[in-house]
C-alpha cells in the first residue's frame, strides 16, 4: 500500500530477486501522468480532496524538491533496526539504483576544507552544523527519475492500481491475508507492505491500534518557512546544498532546526486532512532569486497530553481560519513590532515572495509564545552565521510542520512482530524521514520477501 519510494523500491528488488511473484501496488492517489497542482494555475490551494503534492506514484518526496541525503544520520531511524553497516550498504545500492534511474552525477558535500571552515563559523554561534553528501534532483528532475523507475516496474510486470484507498489490513490467526479495498474488495496475498506516507500515518496508527502492533507516539516539528534573498545563504549552499543546522534556544532550551533548503526555490502549498501547509521546492532547470527553508521547533508532549500530531494540526487550522485556507505571511520586521504584515508592506519588501495567494497578516495571533521566541532566537543566531538572514524583509510563512509519525516495533526485516507477513516501511512507520532511507527500508522489504519466496540471493 503507497507507491512511494518505499513501495517502489520494494516491488523492485522483489521482481528483479523473483520476477515470476505477483505484485500490485495500491496508491490512493494519481498515477504521474495525473499529479499536477491546480495552484499554478489559481493562484492559490483549492483543497484538493487528495492532494497531488503529498499523493501519488513517487511520494512526496521524489515528486517535490526530490533530495537525496546519502547519509544514515539525516532522513530516519533505519539504522536501529538493521545496523549501521547494513544501512550505509542499503544507501549506496540506492543510489546506484536512483543513477541508473537518471539522477544527476553531482554530489554536493563533498569539500572537507570548506565544510570546516563552515562548521567552525557555525560553532561560534552555538549552531551544530551536520554535513552529508547529496544529490539533487529537483522537482523537474524528480519527475524523470519517476518516470524512468514507472516505465521500468512495468516492464517487470508490476501492477498498479491508483485514486484506490485500503479500508483495513485482513488477518487470519495472527497472520495477514490480504487488505480490503473502498468499497468492499477483497486483495489477497501472502505479504502485505503498509508505506502509506506522512499522509496515511494517521490510518495506519488506527490500523495497529485495531491489530494490536505496538508503537510509540511520534514528536512532531512545528514553525515557519523562511525566504530570503539567495546571496544570504550562498557560501553555505554552494558547498552543503542543504545545510542542516541544530540550535538549542537560549530562553526554553528547545531544539531547533533548519531543514529542507530551497537554494534558488519556491515556497509551495500542501494539504494534510483539508488542512493547508506551507512547503519549499527547487528546479533545476528554473531559479529564482531567492532560497527557503524550514525553521521547525521540535515538540514531543508526555503525560497527561501525548497526541503531539493533534496538537500541531489544531494550530495550522488555526492559521486556516485566519487566512481563509490560505497561507499566511508576515515580513520578519512587522512580526519584530507587534504589527501585522500588509499587502502594502509586504510589497515593500527587497525580497519578493514567490507563493502566489498567501495573505498578509499577523502570525503571533497563530504560534504560541514559546514557539515565537524559539524561532526569533533562532534567527538571530543563524544571522551571526549568514548576515541578513534576520533582516526585517526576511519573509515568514506559516504554518510549516512535519509529521514524525508513530514509531512501530519492527523485527530487523520491518516485519511486524505480532502479525506475520505484515510489513511496514517508510515515513508512515518511524523507519524513515526522507527519500533514501524510505526507499533503502523498500529494499530491506523487498528482499526478505524474496527470500521467503524462494528468489535469488541479492
Amino acid at each position: 500500500m503507497g507507491a512511494g519510494p518505499t513501495g517502489i523500491f520494494a516491488a523492485y528488488e522483489i521482481k528483479r530477486l523473483k520476477p515470476d511473484s505477483e505484485i500490485l501496488l495500491v496508491e490512493m492517489g494519481e498515477d504521474l501522468t495525473g499529479r499536477n497542482c491546480p495552484r499554478e494555475d489559481v493562484g492559490k490551494c483549492v483543497l484538493c480532496p487528495v492532494c497531488g503534492v503529498v499523493s501519488g506514484f513517487g511520494g512526496a518526496g521524489a515528486f517535490s524538491d526530490g533530495k537525496l541525503n546519502l547519509t544514515k544520520d539525516v532522513g530516519g531511524d533505519l539504522a536501529s533496526y538493521i545496523g549501521e553497516k547494513a544501512v550505509w550498504d542499503l544507501i549506496d545500492y540506492v543510489d546506484e539504483v536512483y543513477l541508473e534511474m537518471g539522477a544527476p552525477k553531482r554530489l554536493y558535500g563533498v569539500d572537507r576544507q570548506r565544510i570546516r571552515e563552515l562548521k567552525r563559523k557555525a560553532y561560534r554561534q552555538g549552531l551544530l552544523l551536520v554535513p552529508f553528501r547529496i544529490r539533487h534532483m529537483g522537482s523537474d528532475g524528480g519527475r524523470t527519475v519517476l518516470e524512468n523507475f514507472r516505465k521500468r516496474l512495468e516492464e517487470m510486470g508490476v501492477e498498479f492500481r491508483f485514486r484506490t484507498r485500503a479500508r483495513r489490513i485482513v488477518t487470519d490467526g495472527g497472520r495477514v491475508g490480504g487488505v480490503e479495498l473502498e468499497g468492499g474488495e477483497l486483495v489477497a496475498g501472502r505479504y502485505v507492505i503498509a508505506a502509506p506516507g506522512r499522509v496515511g500515518a494517521h490510518w495506519l496508527v488506527g490500523e495497529a491500534e485495531r491489530l494490536g502492533i505496538p508503537f510509540e507516539g511520534g514528536r512532531v516539528d512545528l514553525g515557519v518557512r523562511v525566504e530570503v534573498s539567495e546571496e544570504v545563504m550562498r557560501e553555505f549552499t554552494e558547498v552543503l546544498y542543504e545545510p542542516k543546522l541544530i540550535y538549542y534556544t537560549p530562553t526554553f532550551d528547545d531544539k531547533v532546526r533548519v531543514f529542507c533548503v530551497n537554494p534558488g526555490g519556491e515556497v509551495v502549498t500542501e494539504s494534510y486532512w483539508g488542512i493547508v501547509t506551507v512547503n519549499g521546492q527547487a528546479r533545476e532547470c528554473c531559479k529564482t532569486d531567492n532560497t527557503n527553508f524550514a525553521l521547525l521547533v521540535s515538540t514531543k508532549f508526555t503525560e497527561p497530553h501525548r497526541n503531539s500530531i493533534d496538537y500541531a494540526l489544531d494550530i495550522a487550522r488555526l492559521a486556516n481560519n485566519i487566512a481563509g485556507n490560505q497561507p499566511l505571511i508576515q515580513r520578519l520586521g512587522d512580526l519584530r513590532r507587534g504589527r501585522r504584515s500588509t499587502p502594502e508592506r509586504i510589497s515593500r519588501s527587497v525580497v519578493r515572495p514567490t507563493l502566489k495567494g498567501a495573505v498578509a497578516g499577523d502570525l503571533s495571533f497563530v504560534y504560541p509564545y514559546r514557539y515565537l521566541v524559539d524561532l526569533l532566537e533562532t534567527l538571530d543566531a543563524l544571522n551571526g552565521v549568514m548576515p541578513g538572514i534576520s533582516s526585517d524583509h526576511t519573509l515568514l510563512y506559516g504554518v510549516e510542520l512535519k509529521l514524525h509519525t508513530a514509531k512501530f516495533r519492527l523485527k530487523p526485516s520491518l516485519e511486524t512482530e505480532t502479525v506475520e507477513g505484515l510489513f511496514i516501511g517508510g515515513d508512515a512507520g518511524g523507519v524513515s524521514r526522507g527519500l533514501v532511507q524510505a526507499s533503502a527500508s523498500g529494499v530491506v522489504i523487498g528482499r526478505e520477501i524474496s527470500r521467503r519466496m524462494g528468489g535469488a540471493p541479492p
